[in-house]
């Protein structure tokens, strides 16, 4: 009768290991739920490519991420970018970041985590603005969010809303506040083990809402719009190490005025936990 008694809390068990590491994604453009486990470290190195009419960037960033609690963490951003414009090329580190997430919600059921958090971004005026093109915004902004997570075994999904404030830099110029919209499904075709290497395939719906620019007060002509992506991607995972990738195709370009639309976004990332 004991041994009864004890099988339904060791699968309680059993089934929160598996979350802890099966469930450990989040979407390649939007953003997840997800967070590290306590006193854990994430640590990535990511390469970034965007084309926008003339102007091409790549840019390798490194991540660190600290699991302050198993539901709170928060972690630097250091990027260092390459850019092209007109003939004109420049490059250096640009605005370093440091951000927070705090999972407020989460329900564990079999084989099956859905969780919900909130985030907070805080992208400084360290890049330098006087290269042309500028590796920096002259601006310290910040970035708030609410992101939703399902995640099975075979299929996941994912939602998100961020709002984007953009400061004012010294000549008076506002860039417009963007708001973020992320939809994600995510999909594993075969049910491996924690050891076993593993593959989840991903398409994103990523939406860009951007409000115009005001210099001293008054709207900037030729700025703000909306811009709408799919983003196929893959997330390929291996006990602690992942390496996750995707492109942005745009898919609606609504920009105001005459503006360039983007061309294609590219990401690429090499993820170790410790």
């Amino acid at each position: 009768m004991r041994t009864k008694c004890l099988i339904k809390p060791a699968l309680v068990l059993i089934a929160g290991m598996v979350s802890q590491t099966a469930f450990a994604h989040d979407p390649i453009f939007g953003q997840g739920p997800h967070v590290l486990f306590k006193d854990g470290f994430e640590v990535a190195t990511e390469v970034h490519s965007s084309k926008k009419g003339n102007e091409l960037e790549n840019e390798l960033g490194l991540e660190v991420k600290y699991g302050i609690t198993g539901d709170w963490a928060m972690g630097v951003d250091l990027p260092y970018e390459i850019k092209a414009d007109d003939g004109n090329s420049s490059s250096g580190f640009g605005d370093a970041a440091i951000f927070t997430k705090y999972r407020f919600w989460r329900k564990d059921t079999r084989a099956l985590q859905e969780s919900a958090a909130v985030s907070l971004k805080i992208i400084s005026d360290t890049g330098d603005e006087t290269q042309a093109p500028a590796l920096g915004s002259g601006t310290t902004d910040s970035v708030v969010g609410l992101s939703y997570g399902y995640e099975g075994r075979s299929w996941y999904r994912w939602a998100s809303v961020r709002y984007r404030q953009n400061g004012t830099n010294n000549a008076g110029l506002q860039r417009g506040d963007k708001t973020l919209l992320d939809f994600v499904v995510g999909w594993r075709p075969n049910l491996t083990g924690y050891t076993e290497p593993d593959m989840v395939y991903l398409l994103e719906l990523n939406g860009e809402l951007g409000d115009i620019a005001t210099l001293n007060g008054s709207s900037v002509a030729n700025t703000g719009g909306d811009e709408w992506f799919i983003s196929p991607g893959f997330m390929w995972t291996v006990k602690n190490f992942a390496v996750r990738g995707g492109i942005q195709l745009p898919v609606v370009s609504d920009l105001n005025g005459s503006q360039e639309k983007s061309d294609y976004r590219a990401k690429l990332s090499f993820e170790w936990h410790l």
